[in-house]
C-alpha cells in the first residue's frame, strides 16, 4: 500500500528519545534558512525503515510549518562500520550538488555525539508516495509499470555518475569489491549470531563458501562495472512525486560505496526472486515463481530498461553470483536487525522481531537460485523505447505515432506561430533593420511593444519555460496557482507547460527571424537568466526581477566572459566578488554581455569569484546586479562581423567597486558552477533549435532565388550544381533537426547531467550545419547574398558567433570524446 511521507510519522519511541532543546539550538545555528522565530517545534519518528533512526523536525513559524528530516546513528552498542551517517551525508551532498540523481538536499552534519547522543545529519523533507509493498497493491497496472520503469531509470542515473568528477573517487576501494563484501557480511553475520546470540543457520555459512568460490573474474582489478552503488536500492527506499510517476528522492544511503554495479542492480531485483511476507507457505518465491502482478514488467524487461538507460551490457554472465550475493547480504542484514531487536535498540518497531526468519528465507532462496540451470535469457528482449516510456511521462507523444511527432497541442501552437510570423514578423523586418541602422538604433521600435501584446493575446508568450522550472516558481510565488498578469487572463506568466522537446518544434519557427524570439519573450539571454531565477532565485529575488522579466517589462544581461582570460574555461575568471558586511563589492571587466545595451536592460547576472582559495569549481558565484548601480560602466558596444545587433547589443562593462546587497547572491557562495550547469542545458539548446529555423529560411530563399534567376541559358534551379547543393542542404538540416530533438528529449527524460553528451553533439552540429546551408544560400544570391539587402548575412553571422558564444566547438568535442572513451572502458 502506498503512503505519503507524512503518513509514516509516529511518536518517538522511548528508546530513541534525545535532547530536543539541544537539537533545536544546533539546527538554528547550522541549517541555512532555518525559520525564526519559532512558534513551535516538534519531533516525530518515521516508522518506515530498519536501520538508522530517522525523525521529522516540524518547525512552526509565521503561520506555516517547515519540515526537515534528521537521520542519526542508533543508540547503544552497534557493529563496527555499520550505521555510518557520515558517509550517507558525504554521498548525498556530492550527488545533490553535482548531479541530477534525485536526492534530498543535505544541510549539515554533526559528529559531536554530545548534542543528541550520536552523530546525525539534517536534510530536506520530501513529501511524496512511498510504496512499502513491492507488489504495489491498489495501484493500476499502468501505474505499476511506470513505477518500476522509473525505478530502473533512477538506478541507471545513479550508476552513470562519474565519481571522479564529483569528489567521490575515494568513497571506496574499486578492487576486490565482491571478495571483500562476501568476507564483510560473513563477519557481520558471525558477529550477530551464536555464542548467546540468535542461532546460526548452517546453509548461510555454506552460502558464504560458495560465493567465495565464484567471485567474478574481473573483481580483482575493479575495471569493469565498478562505480557508485547504493547498496539498498528498492522501491520502498524511493520517494515518488505526489502526482507524477517519477522518483523525487532516493533514501537510505547507509550501504553506499564504490563497487560492482551489477550486484546493486541484482539487489533491486529481489522482489522477482523472493517474497518475504510471513504467511506460512511452501515456497517464498517472488514474482518469477508466483507470477507478476499485472502491470509490473517481467524481470528481463526491467533489466532491459536499466541497461538501455545506463548504457550497460546485458548482465547474464555473472547474474547467478550477483543475485546469490544480494540474498546473502540481505540475510546478514536481517540477522543484525534481529540481534538489535533482542537487545532492544532496533528502529523498525515490532516488524524487527521477524527479521531472523526473513534472514533464513533469503538463504534458502539463494540456494534455490544457484541450483537453477539458467537464470536469464542470453540476450535482452527487444523492448521499444515507446514501450519503455509511459505516455504519461512523455505528454508530447501522440498515441500510435513516433516520439518526435508533435502532439495536437503543440501542432496548434506551431500553426498559430507560423501565422503570426507571416502576418506580423516578416512584414516588419525591414522596419526593424532601418531603425537598427539609424542614429536612433539604441531605441526601441514602437511597434515592438504592440507585437508583444499581440503575442500575449495569441497565447504565444513565454513558451520556452520548462514545466519543471515553472513548478518551483508557481509554488514559491503563487502558492501553486498558474498565476496570470494583471489585466489579461490569457497572459500566462509561466508559459504553456511545455517540455523541452515540445518547445523545440516552436523555437525552430522563431529562429527564422533574428527579431522574432524577443517578440514572444523567448530570446537570449533573458531565457537563460529567467531560468536561473526560476530554478534558484529566492522568493524576494523572483518578485523583484523574475516577474518583470516574465511580463516583458524589462530585459537582462549575463556577464561572464572576460577579455583578459580564456573564458571558455570558467575557472580562469578573475572578476572578484568580495563580502563586506551586508554587501558584496564587485571588481572586474566583462565583455560580450549580450543585452546590456538595450535601454530596457535593468538587471545583470554576474559570474565572479568569491573565494580564490577554494577548490577550483567552488570559487565562482553568481550575483544579481542592478545595471544602474554606481560603478557599473558600460564602455562600448561590440560588433559581430560589423553588426552591432542594436538595440540589443553586446557590451563591454567595467565593474568598479560595485556595491551590491548580500541578499542578491544566487543560491550561496561557491555555487556558480552548479547554477551554470542548470542554465546551460535548456537555454543553450534553444540556440540549436533556432538554428534549424534559420537554415530552413535560408533554404526557402535559396530555392525562391533559383526559380527566378537565369544564368548560362537556363534557370539556376535547373543547374546540376544547384540541385546537388539543395539536396545536401536538406540532408544536413534533417540530420541536425533529429539530433537536436533527441537532445531535447534526453534533456526532458534524463536531465542536464546525463544528456550532456547529446547536447554537446547538437551544439557542434547545429551551428556548422546552419553555416553550410546559409553559405550555399548566399552563393545562390551572388553579391546580394553578402549584403544587408537580405537577412542571410545576419543569419550567417549569428550562426558563426554560436560556435564560440555557445561554448567553443573544441569544448563540446572534448566532452563527447571523453564520454566515448569512458564508455569503451566500461
Amino acid at each position: 500500500m502506498a503512503k505519503l511521507t507524512s503518513h509514516l510519522l509516529r511518536e518517538v519511541h522511548p528508546a530513541q528519545c534525545f535532547d530536543e532543546a539541544a537539537l533545536l539550538r544546533y539546527a538554528a545555528a547550522h541549517v541555512e534558512g532555518f525559520p525564526a522565530p519559532l512558534a513551535g517545534f516538534a519531533v516525530r519518528q518515521f516508522g518506515h525503515g530498519q536501520s538508522n533512526p530517522t525523525f521529522c523536525l516540524e518547525c512552526a513559524a509565521q503561520g506555516a510549518v517547515k519540515r526537515y528530516v534528521l537521520r542519526k546513528k542508533p543508540p547503544g552498542v552497534i557493529l563496527q562500520s555499520a550505521h555510518a551517517v557520515e558517509r550517507e551525508f558525504e554521498v548525498l551532498k556530492a550527488l545533490g550538488v553535482h548531479t541530477d540523481v534525485p536526492v534530498p538536499r543535505v544541510f549539515c552534519l554533526c559528529t559531536d555525539a554530545s548534542i543528541i547522543g550520536t552523530p546525525f545529519y539534517i536534510m530536506e523533507y520530501l513529501e511524496g508516495w512511498i510504496y512499502s509493498d513491492n507488489k504495489l497493491p491498489g495501484v493500476s497496472p499502468q501505474k505499476r509499470k511506470a513505477i518500476y520503469i522509473a525505478a530502473a531509470k533512477t538506478l541507471a542515473a545513479l550508476h552513470s555518475v562519474d565519481v571522479d568528477s564529483i569528489g567521490l573517487q575515494k568513497f571506496g576501494r574499486r578492487d576486490n569489491y565482491c571478495k571483500r563484501q562476501v568476507e564483510r557480511w560473513e563477519r557481520q553475520y558471525l558477529a550477530s549470531t551464536g555464542e548467546g546470540k540468535p542461532d546460526r543457520y548452517q546453509p548461510m555459512l555454506d552460502l558464504a563458501g560458495w560465493l567465495k568460490q565464484h567471485i567474478p573474474k574481473d573483481d580483482s582489478s575493479g575495471a569493469s562495472g565498478t562505480g557508485l552503488v547504493h547498496g539498498d536500492f528498492r522501491v520502498d527506499n524511493l520517494v515518488f512525486h505526489p502526482e507524477e510517476d517519477r522518483v523525487i528522492g532516493v533514501l537510505d544511503w547507509e550501504l553506499s560505496t564504490l563497487g560492482n554495479q551489477m550486484c546493486d542492480l541484482a539487489y533491486s531485483c529481489l522482489p522477482y526472486i523472493v517474497d518475504l511476507t510471513l504467511e506460512e507457505k511452501k515456497s517464498y518465491g517472488g514474482f518469477e515463481h508466483v507470477g507478476n502482478p499485472e502491470g509490473i514488467p517481467p524481470l528481463p524487461e526491467y533489466l532491459a530498461a536499466y541497461c538501455s538507460a545506463a548504457g550497460k551490457p546485458w548482465p547474464v554472465a555473472d547474474w547467478k553470483f550477483c543475485v546469490a550475493f544480494s540474498l546473502f547480504r540481505g540475510a546478514s542484514i536481517y540477522a543484525g536487525i534481529y540481534h538489535r531487536f533482542i537487545l532492544g535498540n532496533a528502529s523498525g518497531g515490532d516488524s524487527a522481531k521477524y527479521a531472523g526468519k526473513r534472514a533464513n528465507i533469503l538463504v534458502d532462496r539463494a540456494w534455490e537460485f544457484i541450483n537453477r540451470r539458467t537464470v536469464l535469457p542470453e540476450r535482452p528482449p527487444l523492448v521499444s523505447q515507446q514501450k519503455l516510456v509511459d505516455e504519461k511521462e512523455n505528454p508530447y507523444l501522440m498515441k500510435g505515432q513516433g516520439k518526435f511527432v508533435p502532439s495536437q497541442k503543440v501542432s496548434e501552437l506551431r500553426n498559430k506561430l507560423i501565422k503570426f510570423m507571416e502576418d506580423h514578423i516578416y512584414p516588419m523586418e525591414n522596419e526593424f533593420y532601418k531603425l537598427a541602422l539609424s542614429n536612433a538604433r539604441w531605441t526601441i521600435h514602437p511597434q515592438e511593444e504592440n507585437l508583444k501584446e499581440a503575442a500575449k493575446r495569441e497565447g504565444l508568450w513565454n513558451l520556452w519555460i520548462p514545466f519543471d522550472s515553472a513548478a518551483r516558481a508557481r509554488e514559491l510565488l503563487f502558492g501553486g496557482n498558474n498565476c496570470v498578469s494583471d489585466g489579461n487572463s490569457n497572459d500566462l506568466l509561466l508559459g504553456a507547460g511545455l517540455s523541452n522537446l515540445e518547445y523545440g518544434h516552436l523555437c525552430e519557427i522563431m529562429g527564422r527571424s533574428v527579431w522574432a524570439p524577443q517578440i514572444f519573450n523567448c530570446g537570449a539571454p533573458d531565457t537563460g537568466n529567467m531560468e536561473v531565477l526560476l530554478r534558484y532565485g529566492t522568493k524576494e529575488q523572483q518578485e523583484k526581477w523574475l516577474i518583470p522579466l516574465l511580463e516583458g517589462k524589462i530585459r537582462s544581461g549575463f556577464a561572464m566572459t572576460e577579455p583578459q582570460v580564456a573564458s571558455s574555461d570558467a575557472t580562469n575568471i578573475e572578476c572578484s566578488i568580495t563580502r563586506q558586511g551586508e554587501y558584496y563589492i564587485i571588481n572586474g571587466k566583462k565583455w560580450w554581455t549580450s543585452g546590456a545595451m538595450d535601454p530596457r536592460c535593468k538587471i545583470l547576472i554576474v559570474m565572479g569569484k568569491t573565494d580564490f582559495t577554494a577548490p577550483k569549481h567552488k570559487q565562482q558565484s553568481m550575483i544579481l546586479v542592478d545595471i544602474n548601480t554606481p560603478g557599473v560602466h558600460i564602455k562600448r558596444p561590440l560588433l559581430v562581423f560589423g553588426f552591432d545587433d542594436a538595440p540589443h547589443g553586446h557590451a563591454e562593462i567595467i565593474f568598479d567597486n560595485v556595491r551590491v546587497p548580500a541578499k542578491n547572491i544566487l543560491l550561496g557562495e561557491g555555487r556558480g558552477f552548479e547554477i551554470a550547469q542548470g542554465r546551460l542545458g535548456p537555454g543553450r539548446l534553444h540556440h540549436c533549435m533556432r538554428l534549424i529555423g534559420a537554415a530552413e529560411r535560408g533554404m526557402d530563399m535559396m530555392v525562391e532565388r533559383a526559380l527566378k534567376r537565369r544564368a548560362f541559358g537556363k534557370m539556376i534551379a535547373e543547374h546540376g550544381s544547384f540541385l546537388s547543393d539543395l539536396a545536401k542542404c536538406r540532408i544536413e538540416v534533417e540530420q541536425a533537426r533529429l539530433l537536436v530533438l533527441e537532445a531535447a528529449d534526453q534533456l526532458d527524460r534524463l536531465g542536464n547531467k546525463r544528456a550532456r553528451g547529446i547536447i554537446a553533439m547538437a551544439k557542434v552540429a547545429a551551428p556548422n550545419m546552419a553555416l553550410n546551408v546559409l553559405d550555399r544560400a548566399m552563393q545562390v544570391h551572388g553579391a546580394g547574398g553578402l549584403s544587408s539587402d537580405t537577412v542571410l548575412s545576419h543569419l550567417w553571422a549569428t550562426a558563426r558567433t554560436l560556435r564560440i558564444a555557445d561554448g567553443p566547438d573544441e569544448v563540446h568535442l572534448g566532452t563527447i570524446a571523453k564520454l566515448e572513451v569512458r564508455r569503451a572502458r566500461m
